[in-house]
């Protein structure tokens, strides 16, 4: 006997809202009019208490209407500051969002939560990381950046500066081990020599990883950048030796250059005509002062060439 398993049923998606702009009309108006109302409620219910016990009870009703309207009409007055924003909810639901500063009404029903939507900067902590060469290095990185979409920040996520945070850090550690510490082939990138570059991809990563938070990141820059100390010495002395050695290539290269363009002169010019042996000799000659990182002492020769 065979049995068969009932089919798995699909789960309902949730689809995040994204941010929309909330009914709302100028808070002064509804001012105005919430006082006005609070005075003749607070009127009418003096009245009712002073009154004779026949016309007390209508005045005590108009007078409890008109507080409730006051209640109504003050209690959705909401004071928006400029740099943030008021997202509206009703019953759990997402309702939409304030960004005009100034003071505004919306419904009074409506749960208000704050949301700021200044430029911040976040500045991820000193991580020890492996690059692409496997040495290992010290990266940090600060990352400016803005709440673009104010449900996705308080809905798609639990906590959204949290949520940066995290984020911010797990791109700095896959960019420091994308690429080498310093370039060993031509048009490779590197961390040390293209910060431009690499700054530009760590930021659109990013800028990738808290999209679902509503979150537009600005800019990010790297603010530290080594390697860690256990190979910082001998790190150093390779750096060292990569730049005597390019710099005594630099030297050669230009003291061949020179001899050359002196032998071309002088046979160009026919001041003296010289044999493969005494070019040699002085190619020799030439090469050592070029190259010497001393100062080399000229001897004068007082007789021939050839002696």
């Amino acid at each position: 006997m065979v049995m068969q398993l009932p089919a798995p049923t699909e789960q309902p998606t949730t689809v995040q809202p994204t941010e929309r702009k909330a009914w709302s009309i100028p808070g002064a108006v509804a001012l105005v009019l919430g006082l006005v109302a609070l005075c003749l409620g607070i009127g009418f219910l003096v009245s009712a208490f002073t009154s004779s016990a026949g016309k007390g009870g209508a005045a005590a009703s108009w007078g409890g209407l008109f507080l409730v309207v006051a209640w109504l009409l003050l209690g959705g007055l909401v004071s928006v500051v400029a740099g943030e924003a008021r997202a509206l909810q009703l019953f759990g639901r997402y309702q939409g969002t304030v960004r005009d500063a100034g003071l505004a009404f919306v419904n009074p029903l409506t749960k208000r939560r704050k949301v700021s939507v200044r430029l911040r900067n976040h500045e991820t902590a000193v991580a020890k990381v492996n690059d692409a060469d496997g040495n290992p290095i010290e990266i940090a990185a600060v990352v400016v950046w803005r709440v673009q979409d104010t449900a996705k920040a308080l809905y798609g996520v639990d906590d959204y500066p949290q949520f940066v945070a995290f984020q911010a850090e797990t791109a700095v550690r896959h960019v420091a081990s994308s690429y080498p510490y310093t370039s060993h082939l031509e048009g490779q990138l590197s961390l040390r020599d293209n910060a431009e570059e690499i700054t530009a991809r760590l930021s659109a990563e990013i800028a990738d990883r808290v999209a679902p938070a509503g979150v537009a990141i600005t800019e990010s820059r790297l603010t530290r950048l080594s390697y860690a100390p256990e190979i910082a010495q001998a790190m150093l002395r390779q750096q060292q030796a990569n730049a005597v050695v390019g710099a005594r290539q630099r030297i050669v290269e230009g003291a061949v250059g020179m001899v050359e363009l002196a032998l071309h002169r002088l046979e160009e010019k026919g001041v003296i005509e010289l044999d493969e042996e005494r070019k040699a000799a002085m190619v020799s000659n030439l090469l050592v002062v070029l190259c010497s990182e001393q100062a080399t002492q000229q001897v004068v020769n007082t007789g021939s060439l050839y002696q």
